[in-house]
């Protein structure tokens, strides 16, 4: 069983982060149940990672009745994740004010991209809104091209869901300590903000260009970007160190003098062309055969369909198929716990009449 084994948490379904965060402590071991709303009952995508491990729910928010119960439900609980604008659980009656009326112990996490105050906190946004206004965005991409959207797994996931999840369990640690519950305010905003504090730090010392491409690891350096192979995949290179960089050069088979100055940047440009024709002369395998097993920190970039069979990630058992749907195990592992993925997401509501019964909630109010 995982380390927060026993900790329950009520989650309202969402999108993206939020049910990412509640994911993420279900798999440490919590026993998470998902608010869905009564229009989605007995939709089912067993392919819905976020929603593993889950236990779902359903009912109308709306419904006096049924916030009541609700109520009643979150009485019995540790934690409570919702992702709504500022101010819609509170005109649902489920704000921190009414839930800690009926348990002063609650953990009530938050997730906004803007934060629950600020000129912004009201407006929509995604993502790549997010961390256009951290500096995180600006800093991604070619300095020939605009800015490259990174997925969304800085302002979403990192930045949101995970900055969520670990302000959660530091409030569970603290509610455990003093019996004292809290809001946890997880802004996506101040999440992405906190993850380029390494960045801040770098330009603030002189040793970040305030320029897209234009740095150490942005794509500008010869020895840390992706290179296209013969095939059209692609090999990622960071040899940074001198003693890897030494490897790099000797399994391309570099003997140019001009290479031996490697952090010189205005030379950077130059040796970028001298590597891209070398590594186009071979297949992507190929190279990840050269540099197999070896400190040159040269790798092959994988597909969504190649990952979970690379024999790195087959040997540490990184992906799992449980009934039919491949997907990451849980993360990080620990000596004494035992994380486990308990099933695949459920058809919505498949747990009310069983949730009904174990916290003693009236049937009829989910009905």
């Amino acid at each position: 069983m995982g380390p927060l084994n026993g900790i329950k948490i009520v989650e309202f379904a969402g999108i993206g982060p939020g049910p990412f965060c509640g994911m993420a402590l279900a798999d440490l071991g919590a026993e998470v149940i998902t608010i869905n709303r009564n229009n989605e009952k007995g939709i089912y995508n067993k392919f819905d990672i976020h929603n593993r491990s889950k236990y779902s729910l359903t009912a109308d928010l709306k419904n006096i009745s049924s916030r009541d119960e609700i109520l009643k439900l979150i009485s019995q609980v540790d934690g409570l994740i919702e992702g709504y604008r500022p101010g819609v659980m509170e005109s649902l009656g489920l704000g921190p004010d009414d839930c800690f009326n009926v348990n002063s112990k609650l953990v009530y996490g938050r997730m906004t991209g803007w934060g629950q105050d600020g000129p912004m906190s009201k407006n929509a946004g995604h993502d790549i809104n997010y961390i256009s206004l951290t500096g995180a965005l600006g800093a991604m991409g070619r300095n020939d091209s605009p800015p490259s959207p990174p997925l969304n797994l800085i302002g979403d996931y990192g930045g949101g869901g995970m900055h969520l999840a670990l302000g959660m369990t530091a409030a569970f640690i603290h509610q455990i300590k003093t019996g004292e519950g809290q809001i946890v305010d997880s802004a996506m905003i101040d999440g992405t903000s906190m993850l380029m504090s390494f960045f801040y730090s770098f330009n603030q010392m002189g040793y970040w260009e305030d320029a897209r491409g234009s740095n150490l690891l942005d794509g500008a350096a010869h020895f840390y970007d992706t290179y296209e192979c013969a095939d059209g995949k692609f090999l990622a290179i960071g040899s940074i160190e001198p003693k890897f960089y030494s490897i790099f050069l000797e399994k391309l088979g570099i003997k140019d003098s001009e290479f031996l100055d490697q952090m010189d940047k205005t030379k950077w440009p130059d040796l970028k062309i001298k590597v891209a024709k070398i590594i186009l002369t071979k297949d992507r395998d190929d190279w990840a055969s050269i540099f197999k097993n070896t400190d040159g920190c040269v790798t092959p970039v994988l597909s969504l369909s190649e990952a979970p069979l690379n024999e790195h990630n087959v040997a540490r058992s990184t992906f799992t198929s449980l009934d039919g749907v491949t997907q990451p195990k849980p993360s990080p592992r620990f000596s004494k716990s035992k994380l486990d993925i308990r099933h695949n997401s459920r058809e919505k509501g498949a747990d009310t009449s069983s949730l009904i019964e174990k916290f003693n909630l009236d049937p009829k109010a989910f009905s």
